[in-house]
């Protein structure tokens, strides 16, 4: 039996002061977005391309519209936003900088608020992990920010002829029972140095996307930094450098490099549920 009063499992309410105190989390990042040039756009609940967006589409809540097309509720902002901008708004705006502040929804009931933003046509991807380094320094807190190169795990895969599921399913044991020298000591990568030393072991095909993400771990202004080269996510865009800010075992933002409608872009979505817990303790 459901009560009236009932919400649905996974879904948000906020009142009092912690509605307050998400309001305040908003503004100060909103007003940082602001400051640095972005400007904010709303997007619709319902969508036409979330398949394209969301590794696996179950999560999709889906209904058919008024002509039996497939629709979705917002699964992921990313895709829509840079289409949004480019196809539908691309006559009336030449701005590159754009946030947002709106929920996701996913299978069967699950809710989460984000605060995203979208640097369309614009391809430095320090740019906006030091942008996400900025924001995290506001708040005053400090938690693990993890970078990764998603065409690593692919090139590993290749080199090695396995199945990219082990990197997907995080399967480690398996990885160091092929007793492979160089893919060992790739699993062992945490920070800058331990990165700058196996480039010089690795297969030369994998060098240069290894090479890419020193580079780009070096510009980055934060002291909280890991490197994972062979973390592989599970957002379908992603198509080089990306990253997560984790603590506590909670996913607090993610972001990366991707491309859509064939323009280089970067983006992250800080996860506002999270974030209020991390700042409660």
């Amino acid at each position: 039996m459901i009560f009236e009063h009932e919400i649905p499992k996974g879904s948000r309410l906020y009142f009092g002061s912690t509605a307050k105190k998400k309001r305040v989390l908003e503004n100060k990042v909103c007003d940082i977005l602001d400051n640095l040039g972005f400007e904010e756009i709303l997007t619709p609940n319902f969508s036409y391309s979330q398949h394209q967006a969301i590794e696996n589409d179950k999560k999709l809540i889906k209904f058919s519209d008024e002509q039996n097309e497939q629709v979705s509720l917002r699964a992921d902002s990313t895709l829509d936003v840079v289409r949004i901008i480019t196809k539908r708004l691309g006559r009336t705006t030449t701005h590159k900088k754009w946030f947002y502040v709106q929920p996701i929804f996913t299978y069967p009931s699950k809710e989460e608020y984000q605060i995203g933003c979208e640097w369309v046509d614009h391809d430095n991807i320090a740019d906006i992990m030091n942008l996400t380094a900025t924001i995290l320094k506001s708040l005053q807190i400090e938690p693990i920010l993890q970078i990764s190169n998603i065409n690593i795990p692919k090139l590993v895969c290749s080199e090695l002829n396995i199945d990219l599921e082990l990197l997907k399913n995080g399967e480690i044991a398996a990885l160091f029972k092929l007793n492979c020298d160089w893919l060992n000591k790739l699993l062992k990568v945490k920070d800058i140095k331990s990165l700058e030393n196996v480039i010089e072991v690795v297969p030369n095909n994998i060098k240069s996307e290894l090479e890419k993400l020193l580079q780009k771990a070096k510009e980055v202004d934060y002291s909280n930094i890991i490197i994972a080269p062979l973390y592989y996510g599970m957002l379908r865009y992603y198509d080089g450098i990306y990253y997560r800010v984790i603590s506590d075992n909670l996913t607090l933002c993610k972001g990366g490099m991707y491309s859509s409608e064939g323009i280089s872009s970067l983006g992250f979505a800080l996860y506002t549920d999270n974030l209020l817990k991390i700042l409660e303790d």
